[in-house]
């Protein structure tokens, strides 16, 4: 993944999904009748699974159309429109997989491998300039050429045997690629509605057609609510057990826990103090995730340096953020501080067993006199009066979680003036994609369940303007050189971990998440995972 998220990127931190039904007084008929009710914490996007930004996207994607795999409750890989597991070359490059044969859009059109030839084309087509593109550059046969414009789209590593048998070619052997195809921008995509709907295509639920467990009801882009009604077209909707689901946008922590107790939520996504004052409310429940708070701090804007070129005034504020108090008086959700990119009980030693984030020790913890002085030797390049702008989003605690920091940062380094920009996370995100911003406090959650999502974002060429050849080549060898050897692979990619972590301050971890909601007791089936898309929605359902 050698870019960055929107990603987890992407991407892709806060969840924000929820289930519901009114946790009022009504009986047995009436409730069975209600939708499921659940709340996003920022606005769906697109129905483009080629465009996906973020996790509403990931979540209402995830749930109306479906890819070659999927995830259990287990975060365990699953065959969906493959019939079973893939037939992998011995060099591990060649992929081979057969698709069910009863899978059929919402249209009635078979579902069909030249469906996901195309839309993997359609995504790595340079003319396209999309988003998740990197995650087929980094994997596929010929698409970083073909990215670049040196090559013809039709020579992606992709190819539809017959209706129902795809071949897939990688460059190097790919340990997690499985995992990678339970991502959005693997989904396959209709044909005949791609011609139909043409640039309108995704821009509403009438303009797109559904494979998954659900359709998109009631939905453009200036919707801040919309409904997933239960796909009678899907090939195993017996096992679909709800209905109709019903979304609401809902930014504050606030106003969900009202609307919860009100009965107008099933399920409340709770962050900061309202976390910390519902611990022991009889619905409360979390959930750890892989997602992380982090800064990226971006060198270069509108053609200029910023002051972040500069290495030690990186680390400085890399030191300079006092992530406990973070934690535990402003985030205030269960959260816990990480000193590092790759978040803990994500992924272990193939073969001890041992958490990556034990393995590799804790990286860049805050240290006040090792801060000053850095803070002094990036004084002396770039002057007594340094400024930099902070961007952050609207949602859940980031506005107050950037004060914080702009406070501590400001207090610590005298001659420090950190501006605070805080904007909708679509428009935040736009920015951050163009490289228009000196610093960005924002999520990231893993693509798929492998350090390298995560430290792809800062392989060279990505929207930090960050670049460094050791670390490239730490990523390299892991891609290539080690693909076939577990254990070595791991060691390198630790290696590159403290790389871009500890010896340049490539970026500033926060915190990893955790998943605060109050729960309506008898919703059931909200599976959460540590990458792809956070929550699925296809065994939700009321008790």
């Amino acid at each position: 993944m050698k870019k960055a998220m929107l990603t987890k990127s992407c991407l892709f931190v806060t969840l924000l999904i929820l289930s519901g039904c009114s946790t009022g007084k009504t009986n047995e008929a009436e409730q069975e009748n209600q939708p499921i009710r659940l709340m996003s914490e920022s606005e769906l996007t697109t129905l483009d699974t080629s465009n996906m930004l973020d996790f509403p996207d990931a979540i209402v994607q995830t749930a109306a159309f479906e890819g070659l795999y999927a995830l259990d409750e287990e975060d365990e890989v699953i065959p969906a429109v493959a019939k079973e597991m893939p037939d992998i070359s011995e060099d591990g490059k060649t992929y081979t997989i057969q698709l069910r044969e009863d899978a059929s859009w919402s249209n009635d059109d078979p579902v069909t491998a030249d469906d996901f030839e195309a839309a993997w084309k359609k995504m790595i087509d340079p003319e396209n300039a999309l988003e998740y593109s990197f995650l087929l550059i980094d994997t596929m046969e010929n698409a970083e050429a073909i990215a670049a414009g040196e090559k013809e789209v039709d020579e992606l590593g992709i190819e539809a045997l017959d209706d129902h048998t795809l071949e897939i070619h990688l460059n190097e052997a790919t340990p997690y690629f499985t995992s990678l195809l339970t991502f959005p921008t693997f989904f396959p995509q209709n044909q005949n509605a791609i011609e139909e709907f043409g640039e309108d295509y995704g821009s509403s639920s009438e303009t797109v057609v559904y494979n998954g467990p659900f359709v998109v009801e009631n939905w453009d882009q200036s919707q801040t609510d919309w409904e997933l009604a239960k796909n009678d077209k899907y090939w195993d909707q017996e096992n679909v057990k709800a209905d109709k689901i019903h979304y609401d946008v809902v930014k504050e922590s606030s106003t969900a826990l009202n609307l919860y107790n009100d009965g107008q939520l099933d399920v409340a996504t709770l962050t900061g103090e309202m976390a910390r004052q519902n611990l022991n409310h009889e619905d409360f429940e979390d959930y750890p995730t892989a997602t992380m708070n982090y800064i990226r701090l971006n060198q270069e804007r509108a053609g200029k340096d910023t002051p972040l070129k500069n290495e030690d005034l990186r680390k400085a504020l890399a030191l300079g953020v006092d992530k406990e108090n973070l934690v535990n008086n402003v985030i205030a959700d269960g959260s816990e501080p990480l000193h590092g990119a790759i978040t803990k009980d994500f992924i272990s030693h193939p073969e001890t067993g041992e958490d990556f984030r034990e393995d590799t020790g804790d990286l860049m913890k805050y240290d006040k006199d090792q801060a000053l002085s850095y803070w002094e030797k990036a004084q002396e390049e770039l002057g007594d009066e340094i400024t930099l702008e902070l961007l952050v989003t609207d949602e859940g605690n980031y506005k107050k979680m950037g004060e914080s920091i702009q406070y501590q940062w400001q207090d610590l380094f005298d001659g420090l003036t950190i501006n605070m920009k805080s904007m909708p996370t679509e428009s935040a995100l736009n920015l951050a994609r163009d490289s228009d911003y000196d610093m960005f406090l924002i999520y990231w959650t893993p693509d798929y369940k492998d350090p390298i999502s995560t430290l792809n974002t800062l392989y060279s060429g990505n929207d930090r303007n960050y670049s460094n050849e050791t670390y490239d080549q730490l990523l390299d060898d892991a891609s290539g050189k080690y693909a076939n050897d577990p254990v070595k692979r791991w060691e390198t990619l630790i290696a590159a971990e403290k790389e871009v972590m500890e010896d340049t301050a490539g970026m500033i971890s926060i915190s990893q998440n955790q998943q605060s909601i109050l729960q309506n007791s008898d919703i059931s089936g909200m599976n959460y995972h540590t990458f792809a898309a956070p929550v699925t929605l296809k065994d939700v359902h009321r008790e």
